[in-house]
């Protein structure tokens, strides 16, 4: 039996991961999703790090997955943690003394979302969520997930260089979504490579995946076990 550490995206809850931890218990395993505190505007990354942790306690076997810009906390609580495996999933891959507030600009990521937008009608990061975000979730449960949104991250958080180094000495996959209109595939291909040296596994699902194909999620963190 392994631990995972679920991770929620930027707005986001870690109700969003409520499925795929039902799966993952399912499998036996024990699931730790906790909200980060972004309403705090005065908390940072290592914040965020720091409520992940105190989640998790004394477990150990840990498997950390973040999303989206979970993957800024992520690689944080998975060195911390010594974890066996970090899962990044359609998350953000940071750079170290890189803050979110520069990402964009610093990967190019917002020329990837036009292009890929000029291509697809506008649909990619489109202004309306459940074109631009959940356009593949259940509408009932795109809406519950969006009665739970809050302001996260914080000012804070979006002005902080990342702290590590160099990316922490634990395995790293990342879970790429073909029909992402966040953050576009092909960007991610590029990034993924350049960043982590690393090819993405894919899955065909929008960028909330977690909601959208939860138990093929489930069944691709399992399978890097």
């Amino acid at each position: 039996m392994s631990t995972y550490v679920l991770i929620h995206g930027g707005g986001d809850v870690g109700w969003s991961w409520h499925l795929v931890a039902a799966e993952l218990r399912d499998r036996g395993h024990e699931v730790i999703a906790p909200d980060l505190p972004g309403d705090d505007d005065s908390a940072t990354l290592t914040d965020y790090a720091d409520a992940v942790v105190d989640a998790v306690g004394e477990r150990t076997d840990v498997v950390v997955v973040g999303h989206s810009f979970g993957g800024f906390t992520a690689p944080l609580v998975a060195e911390r943690l010594q974890a066996g495996l970090l899962v990044m999933v359609a998350a953000m891959i940071p750079a170290p003394g890189e803050a979110p507030g520069d990402w964009n600009r610093n990967t190019g990521c917002d020329e990837a979302v036009r292009a890929q937008a000029a291509r697809d009608g506008g649909r990619t990061g489109h202004a309306d969520p459940h074109v631009g975000f959940y356009h593949d979730v259940p509408r009932a449960l795109a809406d519950e997930a969006l009665s739970k949104e809050r302001a996260h991250p914080s000012p804070a958080a979006m002005r902080e260089p990342w702290p590590l180094s160099a990316w922490p000495a634990v395995p790293t996959r990342f879970v790429l979504c073909r029909e992402d209109r966040c953050f576009p595939p092909d960007f991610f291909r590029r990034l993924a490579a350049e960043r982590l040296g690393v090819v993405p596994d894919e899955i065909t699902a929008g960028h909330c995946v977690a909601l959208s194909r939860p138990a093929e999620l489930a069944a691709l963190l399992e399978s890097y076990r």
